[in-house]
This record gives structure tokens, C-alpha cells and sequence, in this order.
């Protein structure tokens, strides 16, 4: 698998793995005006935001993130399919993902986000 393909497959990962998720937690905290804990261990998308904001916007930034990672995850598309555009598109989508990474305390993605970057740039010649 090239450089390109592999940063799509991270890209498409991390959208599964924390822009979906968004959505149990968004049903969850509007039916029980709290996050819901991961694992038993912490509250899901629990950062800074969740303990300044209502249940009702807390959901709509976490309708807001799933919105970005679903673009990130077209991104990962259009890089799959040797865009250099989209591999652009990617690399301007992650300063608005970082955001939301602070926003909701998500360490995880950080690691995924700079590995998109490494295979991105690896693969930014090969791309169309």
C-alpha cells in the first residue's frame, strides 16, 4: 500500500472510530443530561467543553465534529484516488479537527493526526 492509501486508511479510522462515536454520545447525553463513560474508566468526548456547556449544545458540537470528520473522511477519498486536492483538503481540515481534539480531550487522534501528516507529505509527490 503507498504512502497516499495508508494516510487515507488512518483518515478513515479515526472518522469511524471518534466521528461516529459522536453519535450514541449525542443520543446519550440528550436523554440523560450526562456523557457517558467509556470503558467505566472516563466520560466520553468529557474535555473542557462538556463542563461549560449545556446538554443541548454539547450535542451540537459533537454533531459539528462527526460534520468534520465526515469531510476528513472525503478527504481520505479523494487521497486514496491520488488527489493531490484532497491531500490539501486534509491537511487544512486538521487545525478545525485540533479544535475539537482540545475541545473534547482526545488524546488518540493527536497520534493518528501526525501520522496523516508523515504519510501525506511522504506521498504528496506521487499525487496528481
Amino acid at each position: 500500500m503507498n504512502h497516499a492509501r495508508t494516510a487515507a486508511v488512518l483518515t478513515w479510522v479515526y472518522s469511524a472510530g471518534f466521528g461516529l462515536a459522536t453519535i450514541p454520545v449525542a443520543i446519550f447525553l440528550l436523554r440523560n443530561r450526562r456523557l457517558p463513560f467509556f470503558a467505566g474508566l472516563f466520560e466520553s468526548y468529557g474535555g473542557p467543553w462538556s463542563a461549560r456547556l449545556q446538554p443541548s449544545s454539547f450535542a451540537q458540537l459533537l454533531t459539528a465534529f462527526l460534520a468534520v470528520t465526515l469531510l476528513a473522511a472525503w478527504a481520505g477519498w479523494l487521497v486514496w484516488n491520488g488527489s493531490k486536492a484532497g491531500a490539501a483538503f486534509a491537511l487544512l481540515l486538521l487545525p478545525i479537527e485540533a479544535v475539537f481534539w482540545i475541545g473534547f480531550a482526545l488524546p488518540i487522534p493527536w497520534l493518528i493526526g501526525v501520522a496523516r501528516v508523515v504519510f501525506l507529505a511522504l506521498a504528496w509527490k506521487s499525487l496528481g
